[in-house]
């Protein structure tokens, strides 16, 4: 595809997206910059949550990754369907019955103020890097397709970009964000469908030749019970995606911001479980248009060096019409930025409520505050994309996704002891236990092989680092019993 083509792509996706942001946010207040005003359909939040639940990285990443994992994927998407169980029917009521609008808001009514500006802060860097990596990596893919071509440099590329995600949401938040990420969930699965009909075709494929290709490959095998010290091992991968749910989502604020917007807990209810299914359906497509790739690939003798570069190069490389390219663009710029708009939004919540808080403050000066927290949120994601551009290193993305993953277990293990514990502990001592509990687990996770017969901790590591806060909680319990 042409530079301008692609501007062109994105400047009509984008057109349709302010003007939904506008007409949805155009008289939110604060209520519904941060939670919507609790009037949001729920069949309308649990498509919106498609889009909002996967990522530019997912939309490149899945398909390519058949060729590694297989279907294996699938094991840790039943365990986000347990996970959220939990979350409607553990979390969900026990915030709507606090009426929060920051869900860290709980730990300071349960613990006390340390507790509670610990998980804002462990949320707020865990979102702030994995919000800025995958939109650097959709940075990285526009100064490929249009900005080097052009001859213009990358600090324009991420001031472009992230000015876009700030300019649809600084006005609505929440209540824009429910409605452009219908949007996106609609342009998501629509690409993917459609490129899957394409490849399709051009392989001369019936549905039958379709279902028969795809069941066939060796690529689709699903569930893994053979190797315990494997990554791809069943309960390794469903235990931790159930785990992964329940932190990353019902523990996250950016999620739940949407699952808070509906007007009851039982509505909340509907749109969590209904999301659940959409999810594994959506995902599968993914990993069937991953075969379909793999299979287009060797018909043509093509080799791609990576994975993630397998969807990026035969949707734009001119093996298919030009409207594939342009479905690429449109189901990549609207997983991506649906991702970084829901986080910017989180962020400035999160900052504005629990570190600097609204106590005190009339409608007014909130309104200013987290006008000008937007603004500082937007300007810290474009600065460490920049960051990460500058050091050019895959290996820093990794260790970056994996401080993510580490950042959630001290918040599970918070909530989970204070849900389960009716213990008081000694609020003080609570971050010096959150912060050692993810240093154990790295040291565990170097040495793991050495230690336990070649076992290789994966995602599970995050029960892992949730289980050593929990441990620790018990360690500085008060001796009064709370009532």
């Amino acid at each position: 595809m042409s530079p301008f083509a692609v501007i062109l792509t994105v400047a009509v996706y984008f057109l349709v997206l302010f003007s939904i942001s506008w007409l949805a946010g155009r008289r939110a207040d604060n209520a519904g910059f941060f939670i919507g005003n609790r009037r949001s359909s729920w069949y309308v939040v649990a498509f919106a949550m498609i889009g909002s639940g996967i990522s530019g990285v997912t939309f490149v990443s899945v398909p390519g990754m058949v060729a590694a994992s297989s279907f294996g994927y699938l094991q840790m998407v039943l365990g986000f369907i347990l996970g959220q169980l939990v979350i409607a029917f553990v979390l969900t009521p026990l915030f709507y019955r606090m009426n929060l609008v920051s869900i860290y808001a709980y730990l300071e009514n349960r613990f006390g103020l340390c507790s509670y500006r610990t998980g804002a802060w462990f949320f707020f860097i865990s979102k702030m890097l994995g919000a800025s990596v995958r939109l650097f990596l959709v940075c990285l893919t526009l100064q490929l397709l249009v900005f080097e071509p052009l001859g213009l440099p990358f600090l324009l590329n991420v001031a472009v970009t992230v000015a876009l995600v700030w300019l649809y949401t600084f006005r609505g938040g929440v209540k824009s964000l429910i409605w452009t990420d219908s949007l996106k969930t609609f342009c998501l699965v629509v690409s993917v469908v459609l490129c899957i009909v394409y490849i399709a075709a051009d392989l001369h494929f019936s549905f039958t030749d379709l279902v028969h290709t795809v069941a066939g490959s060796a690529y689709s095998r699903v569930f893994f019970f053979d190797n315990p010290n494997d990554k791809e091992f069943f309960f390794k991968q469903f235990f931790a995606g159930a785990f992964t749910m329940i932190a990353m989502t019902g523990l996250d604020q950016d999620m739940m911001q949407r699952n808070l917007s509906c007007k009851n807990s039982k509505d909340s209810q509907k749109n969590i479980l209904s999301n659940a299914i959409l999810q594994l359906v959506i995902i599968w497509l993914f990993m069937v248009l991953g075969v379909l790739l793999y299979t287009f690939a060797a018909h043509q003798g093509l080799q791609v060096a990576l994975s993630d570069e397998l969807f990026p190069t035969i949707a734009t490389g001119g093996y298919f019409p030009a409207t594939v390219g342009i479905l690429f663009i449109v189901g990549l710029v609207s997983a991506a930025y649906s991702a970084a708009g829901s986080a910017l939004t989180a962020l400035t919540t999160s900052f504005t409520v629990d570190i600097l808080g609204t106590g005190g403050k009339s409608e007014a000066q909130v309104h200013k505050l987290r006008g000008r927290v937007h603004v500082g949120m937007a300007v810290v994601m474009g600065v460490t994309i920049y960051v990460f551009n500058l050091l050019n290193n895959t290996s820093v993305i990794d260790a970056v996704y994996t401080l993510a993953s580490y950042t959630y277990g001290p918040i599970l293990g918070l909530f989970a002891f204070g849900i389960f514990l009716k213990r008081q502990v000694r609020d003080r001592y609570i971050p010096v236990v959150a912060i050692l509990s993810p240093l154990l687990c790295y040291v565990l996770q170097r040495h793991s092989e050495a230690w336990f017969g070649g076992y290789r901790f994966s995602y599970e590591l995050l029960i892992l680092n949730a289980f050593f806060t929990f441990l620790g909680l018990c360690l500085i319990i008060k001796k009064k019993r709370i009532a």
